[in-house]
Order: structure tokens, then sequence, then C-alpha cells
């Protein structure tokens, strides 16, 4: 099931969101000081192109995944790109969430904010 869903997902604009965070991924990984956060972008576009079937999860299960070096990172991410990357997911979950048809792929942008919200520390794994 989560295959016909991802079709759909690429299919209804999923492809444009991958696309965004993976050329995001690349203009910041061509300068050697961005290159950490071109790796999460292209985490983020892993997960926005395939968001059926996998979960977003802490990489140490018993840390917070902003503790130490990731927090510094994170509050990098967050002041420069990361809060626009939380409010748009937000606004397309609530926006998708309005009506019944759109609700799985809602769920599937709010997975995707908590990923941009904190995307140091975390991992994503199929389930």
């Amino acid at each position: 099931m989560s295959i016909i869903f991802n079709l759909l997902w690429i299919i209804l604009g999923g492809f444009f969101v991958f696309c965004g965070y993976f050329f995001g991924g690349i203009v910041l990984c061509m300068t050697l000081v961005g290159i950490p956060w071109g790796l999460q972008c292209f985490k983020l576009a892993i997960l926005a192109l395939f968001p059926f079937g996998s979960e977003v999860t802490s990489r140490h299960p018993h840390a917070y995944p902003s503790d130490g070096l990731n927090l510094i990172m994170n509050i990098i991410w967050l002041i420069f790109g990361g809060l626009w990357v939380v409010f748009s997911h937000l606004a397309w979950g609530i926006v998708l969430c309005l009506s019944i048809i759109g609700i799985p792929f809602g769920i599937q942008h709010f997975k995707l904010m908590k990923l941009g919200f904190t995307p140091f520390g975390r991992r994503i794994v199929d389930y």
C-alpha cells in the first residue's frame, strides 16, 4: 500500500519537494562550510521522495536529538532556513488535512516538518 501512496505522492507534487531539497543540498555542498547542512537537505530529499513507509526517529534512542554538537547545528539550521522549512510543511499539512482525501498526504508533511525542525541527530527508518 505504501508503494501506491508513494507513487501518488510523487505524481501530486512530492517530486518538486524532492527536487527543492536535492538541489538545495547540492548548492550547500559546493561550499566547505555548508556540507553538514547540505547532507541534511539530502536526508530531507530522501524522505520527501518516499515518505510513506518511513519514520523519523532519534539516532540514539535514549538521547534527545539536540544534544551537544547537534544542538548547535540545529540552532544554526533553524536560523538560516529551517524555520521556512517547518512553516511551509506546517502550512501544506494543514491545507491538505482540510479534505479527507488529503489527510494521508498532510500527515507526511507533518513528518517532513518534524525532520525539518531538528534534522541533526535524527535518522529515517523504514517500517
